[in-house]
């Protein structure tokens, strides 16, 4: 059996790259989209000024590329939930985190969701955070997780444009109605 070497060109290349990619997400976070530029970012991550252009030849090349990184972050984020058991504690605990202490990350993120409405080329991407969750939950009725994502979308909207953002306590009895009737997002059975 022969071992694979790992080039670390590539694995420095891909290192930087995500540098820049959570640098523009930090950049949308503190000025919004519109404080995104190659110099901006550049200057965010810490890296020549040449180097977002190296590897994002356009701006909407790094938005997508960011939109993308964040969609499987979000993805990640919910698959530990359902490892967990996916109860209504758990997932109002993670909304109420994200519209109060993750409040500007959670605004930056449906800022460049929200942009893809006006630039087809970034609609791909924005979508891309709903078929990765189906695909990592593999719920046993994907037209119920999809009213869920839904409303959960809703539910972060509201919380980040209220006066006072709601906390888990607030949340967990809405999202108990949301899953009323689902004990757990159990995954159905993989057919082979």
């Amino acid at each position: 059996m022969e071992l694979q070497k790992v080039d670390g060109r590539k694995a420095r290349g891909e290192k930087k790259r995500r540098t820049i990619v959570e640098a523009t997400l930090r950049v949308i976070e503190r000025d919004g989209v519109a404080g995104v530029t190659h110099r901006s970012v550049a200057r965010e991550a810490g890296v020549p000024t040449t180097a977002p252009t190296y590897y994002f030849a356009t701006l909407d090349d790094l938005l997508i590329a960011t939109l993308l990184w964040s969609a499987e972050e979000l993805c990640d984020d919910m698959l530990k939930i359902v490892a967990s058991g996916g109860c209504a504690r758990d997932i109002a605990q993670s909304l109420a985190k994200a519209v109060n202490e993750n409040r500007s990350r959670t605004l930056a993120e449906y800022e460049l969701y929200l942009l893809a409405g006006r630039r087809p080329e970034l609609k791909p991407a924005a979508r891309r955070w709903l078929d990765l969750a189906v695909e990592a939950v593999r719920p046993a009725d994907p037209v119920a997780f999809r009213a869920f994502l839904a409303a959960v979308d809703g539910l972060l909207m509201q919380g980040l444009i209220a006066d006072v953002a709601p906390n888990e306590d607030e949340l967990e009895p809405i999202v108990s109605f949301l899953i009323r009737g689902c004990d757990d997002f159990t995954a159905a059975p993989r057919e082979e």
